[in-house]
């Protein structure tokens, strides 16, 4: 009989601190879903991302930043290099990243928020040029400078059967410098407010100038996995009311 009772005793025992480890794992699985990483980037996406100084900014970080603690979740930034970021995104390393669905080469892999800026794409030509840009055929047999990793699909057609050239750089800010110093290279192509921040950062402003059309407007928007849809729609229920309550403008302001 005391066998009995020690053997039962043991068993309770041990049923007790096995449901004390699990509810302790179960915790730390939900803190560790708490967690939102967000890609910055390793060079960042000024004005969008800026990774210069000791903590990120940028439109879409400090827009981030404010949502998704409301959310519940803390924002871990993580700097991904271009290329990989979308299979770590889809095997789970990361949550979430800035894109526009039209740079995506397969967006039906994932979600999208709503967008969170407009952004417009132009070609910034040496003031010392005389091209213009209405027509992709304005620019054949031209070279132009791009951002490595970055999809244009208004252009493909054009890159691939090389009636446009296309040279990609691995920082953004590279493609103006490339541009001023090559003869080779004719025009540089990037987001209108990017280029701006750029040149105006690296004292070029006065080189260049921007093309009137351009060859695409595009929303700016989080790209995340297929199963984060209730985070989606709660991001995009906040997005709204920070739109409308002013604080979304008040975060443009510091960028313009």
């Amino acid at each position: 009989m005391k066998k009995l009772l020690f053997k039962l005793s043991f068993t309770a025992i041990l049923l007790s601190l096995l449901t004390t480890f699990s509810g302790n794992a179960a915790a730390e699985v939900d803190n560790q879903e708490r967690v939102f990483r967000f890609n910055i980037s390793p060079n960042g996406y000024p004005p969008y991302l800026i990774v210069d100084g000791s903590k990120p900014s940028g439109i879409m970080w400090d827009v981030v930043n404010l949502i998704v603690p409301r959310l519940g979740y803390e924002v871990e930034p993580v700097k991904i290099p271009r290329k990989r970021v979308d299979p770590m995104l889809a095997d789970g390393y990361i949550d979430g990243t800035p894109r526009a669905i039209e740079w995506t080469e397969e967006p039906e892999k994932f979600l999208f928020t709503d967008p969170v800026v407009h952004v417009e794409e132009v070609f910034f030509f040496p003031k010392s040029s005389e091209l213009e840009y209405k027509h992709p055929a304005d620019l054949y047999g031209k070279t132009i400078v791009t951002p490595l990793g970055y999809y244009y699909p208004f252009l493909e057609p054009y890159f691939k059967d090389h009636r446009i050239k296309r040279f990609d750089v691995s920082r953004d800010r590279e493609i103006f410098t490339f541009v001023l110093h090559g003869e080779q290279f004719h025009a540089a192509l990037a987001d209108r407010l990017v280029g701006q921040w750029i040149l105006r950062n690296e004292g070029l402003t006065e080189h260049f100038r921007s093309s009137v059309e351009g060859i695409s407007q595009f929303g700016f928007r989080i790209m995340l996995r297929k199963d984060w849809k209730a985070f989606a729609e709660a991001f995009n229920q906040e997005l709204a009311n920070i739109q409308e309550n002013g604080e979304l403008d008040a975060i443009l302001s510091n960028y313009r």
